[in-house]
């Protein structure tokens, strides 16, 4: 009998379970919401597909012979695994567990999200994470990753997602350059200043701000160029200039006073900010794991 055959007779196996260990159709069917008679049938028609008689009939009652009582064990021993194996579906629905994939980008996966992933895994002893910090967005499918973080205005469609809270860009220097050099008091005085700006684009060097109704921008110049916000922010620290950096970045160092925001009243209105999404596929099932991530990150960076 092949495979296939095999898996046909499944249905009729436990019904034979039933049968054997109410010790009657009748207290089977009561068991399965079905008749005797066809519980009866379904009895016979595995007997014919095994070309074996598995119960001896009487008036009475019914007994296993020899090769039923073997064939009754193995039976059972397949229900207990479907049971463990249903039991295994069941305990990974009800709690979170298993390997969650996230991708970020750089910044905001050191500064924001890396900060907080030790209390999600010790409030989840059962979930693992894998955080890939990358500029690039990946696609959810094929790279095979649960979760990702886009800053911008508006999420992909074909997206599930909730915003995280707004990234806004600022301009900074250290007190020592500042003291040094003198703080602008309108956006045309950083054409006096070394700024260190982005790099990325053509137009990185162009600053955009606001302040109510007026608009200003700055074709800045410095002598210090980078892509990498950190990299900027230690060279702020370093004296070099003014830079604009997402307000994560610079919060510690604004806090610790090693910073002084320029500029304050004047909102940079460039590119590279926008809302934090964290996004997923739509339609799809979110197992238990990356429900809770998603739930932890929305409570926690909303919070902070």
């Amino acid at each position: 009998m092949g495979t296939n055959d095999s898996a046909a007779l499944l249905p009729y196996m436990a019904v034979f379970v039933r049968v054997v260990e109410a010790g009657s159709f009748s207290g089977a069917a009561r068991l399965l919401g079905s008749t005797p008679s066809a519980v009866s049938r379904q009895v016979a028609r595995l007997e014919q597909a095994l070309a074996l008689r598995l119960l001896e009939r009487t008036t009475r009652q019914l007994r296993l012979n020899e090769a039923g009582a073997e064939f009754y064990q193995h039976c059972r021993d397949m229900l207990d695994a479907a049971d463990a194996a249903v039991a295994i579906g069941e305990r990974l629905m009800r709690s979170p567990r298993g390997l969650v994939r996230l991708s970020v980008p750089k910044a905001y996966g050191k500064f924001v999200v890396g900060p907080a992933m030790p209390a999600f895994l010790q409030r989840y002893p059962e979930v693992d994470v894998q955080l890939r910090i990358s500029d690039q967005s990946p696609d959810l499918i094929e790279d095979g990753f649960d979760l990702l973080v886009q800053v911008t205005d508006n999420p992909p469609e074909g997206l599930a997602g909730k915003p995280l809270g707004p990234v806004r860009q600022l301009l900074c220097a250290s007190p020592d350059y500042l003291q040094r050099h003198g703080e602008p008091q309108h956006p045309q005085d950083l054409l006096r200043h070394s700024c260190l700006y982005l790099g990325e684009t053509a137009g990185d060097n162009r600053w955009h701000l606001r302040r109510g109704e007026q608009q200003e921008t700055v074709t800045v110049r410095g002598r210090y160029i980078s892509n990498h916000s950190e990299a900027r922010l230690l060279a702020a620290l370093a004296g070099l200039g003014i830079t604009c950096l997402p307000h994560f970045t610079a919060a510690q160092a604004l806090a610790d006073g090693q910073l002084r925001e320029v500029l304050p009243q004047w909102r940079y209105t460039g590119s590279y900010q926008g809302a934090a999404w964290l996004l997923w596929r739509q339609n799809h099932h979110l197992p238990p794991k990356t429900r809770a991530l998603i739930d932890y990150l929305s409570e926690a960076l909303i919070a902070s």
